[in-house]
């Protein structure tokens, strides 16, 4: 399309005037067709300023998950992006593409998001214009058994996208969300299917929110005083970069999925807040007190108990002492 050549070359220049004939020149156009694409571009949000004798200049970008603004922040590529204005749900878009032969690396992004969905069934605020709320399908042909800590690598791997765009690396609480200054700022939710007659997987769908620039009345009273964004804690990022540097991390996640993953291990030791916290285990019939130790090769969270005995927690829920309001 005109347009999106004409915006490739103005982007290119984001400092300079380029004139209509220059334009009409490289891209094989007429000037009429450059003036057209010219006012697409107006309508769609930019800000182009227009000088008799000078030409035309990229003067604002939106901060809007389109297509041609994310593949720009791209550093390699994705063969299936679908930038949505609505949806129900990234992860259960996916979910039923899927089903009609979806490729895999198929990335969704979606502006606003009518049934966002976490763990454990839970709702994730998702309003227009505010977050990213993203999901990639992956068909990664491997035992169900490779893929035990690919949420808690998820959240790894988008605390590297957060820290590329907006110059602060979130912490982790066990198993996947990312958290900053003591307050919930994404959420990940993986899903997988498996192959009947194998018993191999068959998809597996990694959805990611990130709040970015939410106010506190945006997340409601359920949820205001345990989530924040990082507009709240004073750092500014370009959404569209930041669902590029994600799907980035994401598929260099999907790269290493079924071989090793002791890189990632280590990333998410690190970042994870929990360790060495006074946790309560909130098992469905009990709660109980421990100290979280460690995570093992498959991030499952190995805890000691009042008894003075050790135990892996691989589900449920955990409440960190210090965050969410766990005093």
């Amino acid at each position: 399309m005109s347009r999106e050549r004409v915006y490739a070359l103005l982007r290119q220049k984001p400092e300079e005037f380029v004139s209509g004939q220059e334009l009409s020149q490289q891209l094989g156009i007429s000037r009429a067709a450059v003036w057209k694409a010219i006012e697409g571009l107006r309508r769609d949000g930019y800000t182009i300023e227009g000088r008799t004798g000078l030409g035309y200049r990229l003067a604002f970008t939106p901060d809007v998950l389109v297509e041609r603004e994310i593949r720009w922040h791209l550093g390699r590529d994705c063969p299936d992006l679908r930038c949505l204005k609505e949806v129900d749900s990234t992860n259960s878009y996916l979910k039923r593409e899927a089903l009609l032969g979806a490729s895999h690396r198929t990335v969704a992004t979606a502006n606003c998001q009518t049934a966002g969905r976490g763990r454990m069934t839970r709702k994730f605020v998702s309003p227009p214009d505010r977050g990213v709320y993203l999901s990639v399908l992956f068909r990664p042909e491997v035992p169900p058994e490779a893929l035990l800590g690919a949420s808690g690598m998820a959240a790894a791997a988008v605390c590297n996208a957060v820290e590329r765009t907006a110059g602060i690396r979130p912490g982790i609480k066990w198993p996947n969300d990312l958290v900053l200054h003591g307050k919930k700022l994404c959420g990940i939710l993986t899903e997988l299917s498996i192959e009947g007659e194998t018993g191999m997987v068959e998809t597996l769908v990694i959805g990611a929110g990130v709040n970015v620039s939410h106010s506190r009345e945006d997340f409601g009273p359920e949820v205001a005083e345990i989530a924040t964004s990082l507009a709240m804690e004073g750092y500014t990022v370009s959404r569209p970069a930041l669902a590029a540097a994600m799907i980035e991390e994401l598929y260099q996640l999907s790269d290493t999925m079924g071989g090793d993953v002791s890189g990632w291990v280590d990333h998410y030791r690190r970042d994870c807040v929990t360790l060495g916290k006074q946790v309560k285990l909130l098992w469905t019939d009990r709660q109980i007190e421990a100290l979280a130790l460690d995570v093992d090769s498959q991030l499952g969270l190995v805890v000691l108990l009042p008894d003075g005995t050790k135990t892996t927690i691989r589900t449920g829920e955990v409440s960190v002492r210090g965050l969410y309001g766990y005093a």
